[in-house]
Order: structure tokens, then sequence, then C-alpha cells
């Protein structure tokens, strides 16, 4: 796997769901909710890539 594209996604993953956080007011209701289940999404997809780079680490 390619580990330089694993810590931009895991970075920029954890910089939306801060945004979406820090700018919760200024977001559209009507796309309030897509956005966090995206984010959500993406956050969960970036601890699975952490979690199997440590496995990987130790085979």
């Amino acid at each position: 796997m390619n580990n330089e594209a694993n810590i931009i996604f895991i970075i920029a993953s954890f910089g939306l769901a801060v945004v979406l956080i820090l700018s919760r007011e200024r977001i559209p209701e009507t796309l309030r909710r897509p956005m966090a289940i995206t984010s959500i999404l993406l956050v969960l997809f970036a601890f699975f890539l952490i979690v199997y780079s440590f496995f990987r680490i130790g085979t």
C-alpha cells in the first residue's frame, strides 16, 4: 500500500470532520446530515487504515 496516500487521506478526513464540527451553524440544514454521515464514514475508513497499517507492520 502507498503510505503517503494513506497519510494524506487520514489527515484530509479528520480535517473535514473538524471543519464540519467548527462550522456547523453556517452549514444549511439540508446539507448538514449528509455531510455529517459522509464525514463519519471517511473517519471510520481512516481508522481502519490506521489499524490495518499497524497489523501490516507486525508481519
